[in-house]
C-alpha cells in the first residue's frame, strides 16, 4: 500500500468517501489527522449525555472540561504546557465537534476563539501568562461581551462605557447573548472609552461588585450552552485588567474574523451529520414495501444535499489555504459564513423532513441540528450583515451606514 493509500484510509475512517465526494480532505495527515481523530473520540465519549443536556437546557460542564483535558481547547494559540495545534487541525476540531453537537462547538468557540483569542491578540504578556494556561484547561471559563440589547448587528455602535479614574476604570452598560457570561469566571468586556471614544477591552471577574448576569431562558436553539444578559453598574477594574493592545474596534473585529471562519466550519460539520444521517435512514427505512432510497425523489434530494455539502467543504478548504498563508480578510470570512450557514440550514431542513415523524425526536439528532443552525445563522454577524459586508466590498458603497 502506498503512503497516499494509507492516508486515504485514515481520512476515510473519519469522513465517508460518499460525503467527501471530491476528496477535499483526503490529504489531511500526520498530527492534523491525529487531532481530528482525538476530536472524534472525545465526541463519541460525550455523545450519550448530549441530547439530555440539550432537552433540559443544562450546560454540560464535565464534557467541556474533558475536552480541555484532551488538549482540544486552545484555538491553535501557543500556550506553555499545551501541545501545539496547527490552523488546519484547529478548524478540523471545530468541524468535528459540531458534527455531533453545535452547543459543544459553540462553547469551544466562546472559550478559545473569543475569550482566549482576545487575550492572546490584545493582552499583555502578564495577562497571557496568567489566563491562557488555566483557560485552556477550563480551570477558568471566559465570556466575550460585545453584543448589547440595542446593538447586535451594529455592535460597532456599542454604548457600554469605560471611564478612567486614577489607576482604575469604571464600566457601565449592558450586554446580551453572552456565552459563559453567567456560568464562567471572567468576561472580556468591550466598552467605549469616554475620553477618546474608542472601543477597548477589559477583563472583568464575574463575581465582582456591580457585575450581574442572568441566564437567558426559553431558547429553542443551542440549549446546551447558556447565554447571559449582563448588567454592569459602576464595575471597577484596575488598569492592569485593560487589554493594552485593544485600541479601536478594529482590534475587536480582528478577533471576530477568526470566529466567523469557525462558524463556516461548524456549519459544515452540522451539514455533514445531517446528510449522512438522512442517507443512512433512507437506506434502512422501508415504505410501501421498498427502501426509501429506491425512490427517485429521495435520490435527487440526497444528491442535492451532497452538492451543498461539497460546496461548503470547498469554501472551507479555500478559507484554510488563505488562513494558513496569512492572506484571509474579513470580507472572505463573511462570504463563507453566509454561504455555509445557508447551506447547513437547507440541508438540516431536508434531513428532518426525510425522517418523517421520527425526525422530531432528539435521538435522531437532525431536529437538534435543525434548531441549532438558527443560532449560527444569526450569531457572529447575521446573514444580512455579512452579505452587506460583501456587498460593500464589491460595490464600494455602504448600505448599512448613513
Amino acid at each position: 500500500m502506498t503512503q497516499t493509500d494509507e492516508n486515504l484510509t485514515g481520512v476515510a475512517a473519519l469522513l465517508n468517501p460518499k460525503t467527501d465526494y471530491y476528496q477535499v480532505f483526503a490529504d489531511v495527515d500526520g498530527e492534523d489527522l491525529e487531532w481530528w481523530q482525538k476530536a472524534r473520540e472525545f465526541m463519541e465519549w460525550a455523545r450519550p449525555s448530549l441530547n439530555e443536556s440539550w432537552e433540559k437546557a443544562e450546560y454540560n460542564i464535565p464534557a467541556v472540561e474533558e475536552a480541555a483535558r484532551r488538549g482540544l481547547v486552545t484555538d491553535g494559540i501557543e500556550i506553555d504546557g499545551q501541545p501545539g495545534i496547527s490552523i488546519r487541525a484547529n478548524r478540523l476540531i471545530q468541524m468535528e465537534l459540531a458534527r455531533t453537537d453545535a452547543s459543544t462547538a459553540t462553547a469551544h468557540i466562546v472559550q478559545s476563539g473569543l475569550a482566549m483569542r482576545s487575550i492572546s491578540e490584545c493582552g499583555s504578556e502578564d495577562q497571557k501568562a496568567k489566563y491562557l494556561g488555566p483557560m485552556s484547561r477550563m480551570e477558568i471559563r471566559g465570556g466575550f461581551a460585545l453584543t448589547e440589547p440595542d446593538h447586535g448587528s451594529d455592535s460597532i455602535g456599542l454604548e457600554t462605557s469605560a471611564r478612567r479614574e486614577g489607576d482604575e476604570w469604571v464600566i457601565n452598560g449592558e450586554k446580551k447573548w453572552i456565552g459563559h457570561g453567567s456560568v464562567g469566571h471572567i468576561t472580556v468586556v468591550w466598552a467605549r472609552d469616554e475620553e477618546d471614544g474608542e472601543v477597548k477591552g477589559f477583563i472583568v471577574d464575574q463575581d465582582q461588585e456591580g457585575y450581574s448576569a442572568e441566564t437567558i431562558t426559553g431558547k429553542a436553539s443551542l440549549r446546551g450552552i447558556p447565554q447571559a444578559h449582563i448588567k454592569l453598574n459602576d464595575v471597577r477594574v484596575s488598569d492592569d485588567r485593560r487589554l493594552p493592545n485593544s485600541h479601536t474596534f478594529r482590534d475587536t473585529a480582528r478577533v471576530l474574523t477568526g470566529t466567523r471562519i469557525a462558524v463556516a466550519w461548524v456549519a459544515l460539520g452540522m451539514a455533514i451529520d445531517c446528510y449522512e444521517k438522512a442517507l443512512d435512514y433512507a437506506q434502512l427505512r422501508v415504505q410501501f414495501g421498498r427502501p426509501l432510497v429506491k425512490n427517485q425523489i429521495i435520490q435527487q434530494r440526497l444528491a442535492d444535499m451532497l452538492q451543498d455539502v461539497t460546496s461548503m467543504a470547498l469554501y472551507c478548504r479555500r478559507l484554510l489555504e488563505l488562513e494558513e498563508a496569512g492572506e484571509l480578510n474579513e470580507k472572505q470570512a463573511a462570504l463563507a459564513k453566509v454561504h455555509n450557514t445557508r447551506g447547513a440550514r437547507k440541508i438540516s431542513a431536508d434531513a428532518r423532513d426525510m425522517f418523517g415523524g421520527v425526525g422530531i425526536l432528539l435521538e435522531n439528532d437532525v431536529a437538534r441540528h435543525h434548531a441549532d443552525i438558527e443560532s449560527l445563522h444569526t450569531y457572529e454577524g447575521t446573514d444580512t450583515m455579512q452579505s452587506l459586508i460583501v456587498g460593500k466590498s464589491i460595490t464600494g458603497v455602504s448600505a448599512y451606514r448613513s
